[in-house]
């Protein structure tokens, strides 16, 4: 007769084999960037096949901000498409892929998807480790509400970095700390594009099977900053309420990478149009 530890790594090696990979995800290339097709359950679902294989992925969140700081930085535009998924995170981008001939119904929010995959992580007993916050304080409360939200979620670590780079040393120590503590997921928060840029950097030293930034969660989990009502993020308008929040951070980089997306997106029309006319 088996074990129950038999029976449990047979459990674990069925859902492994059964878990779709990132390869059955669809994805469409909106200004250079592969923007996976995808839902919330189909995004988790790629997730869990990452930790019950135990192999290593990325996941990005972007919204319009990220697809264009990655149209002038090559680390950061690297950083993105190197990405196991990459996903629309914001309703502009849906709309984008939309118009190039895709049937996207929803963006993957990246808090929405820490919230619920933070539930599964609870649920299944996936180690959580926290990378960014605002401040130590800021970090605590966001720990604090992900375990009142999420009763039994295992934060196996987290580390509020200072408003600078990393010494070698200091990262060194923070590798071994993380590997050391075994999480399943890594959350980072610490803002575009230094997270995507750091999680690109130290995703062949980290063990922890799915690294995923996103962004402004932190933030917004921890209470730090309110999010847009429903009815503004069904419209896409998510923008006007944080613009309204930080106007002197956010209304110079709205000025400057809206107009610009709008732009480059009409031209990657009319050339993806050209080229579907017959002869050409």
């Amino acid at each position: 007769m088996r074990t129950a530890t038999e029976h449990s790594h047979a459990a674990i090696a069925r859902a492994a084999a059964a878990a779709p990979r990132p390869g059955d995800v669809a994805t469409r290339n909106v200004l250079g960037i592969p923007l996976a097709i995808t839902d919330y359950d189909g995004a988790m679902a790629v997730m869990d096949g990452m930790i019950a294989r135990r192999e290593r992925g990325s996941f990005c969140a972007v919204a319009v901000h990220a697809v264009m700081v990655s149209q002038d930085d090559d680390e950061m535009r690297d950083a993105v498409v190197s990405s196991t998924l990459t996903f629309p995170d914001g309703m502009p981008l849906v709309w984008a892929v939309n118009r190039l001939g895709e049937d996207l119904d929803d963006r993957v929010y990246g808090p929405d998807l820490m919230d619920l995959y933070s539930r599964r992580c609870a649920e299944r007993g996936h180690r959580v480790w926290l990378y960014g916050g605002r401040d130590e304080q800021a970090l605590r409360a966001l720990e604090d509400n992900l375990r009142a939200r999420h009763p039994g979620i295992e934060i196996a670590g987290s580390y509020s970095p200072p408003f600078r780079d990393l010494s070698e040393g200091e990262e060194r120590e923070l590798v071994e700390r993380i590997n050391r503590d075994r999480p399943d997921v890594l959350w980072i928060g610490i803002g575009v594009p230094k997270q995507e840029k750091w999680m690109a950097r130290l995703r062949p030293r980290l063990d922890v099977p799915v690294m995923c930034a996103v962004g402004a969660a932190f933030d917004f989990h921890a209470g730090q900053v309110s999010q847009a009502p429903d009815w503004m993020q069904r419209r896409g308008l998510e923008w006007v309420h944080r613009m309204a929040q930080e106007p002197r951070r956010l209304v110079p980089r709205y000025l400057r990478y809206n107009p610009r997306f709008l732009l480059l997106l009409a031209r990657q029309l009319v050339r993806e149009r050209r080229a579907r006319r017959p002869g050409v």
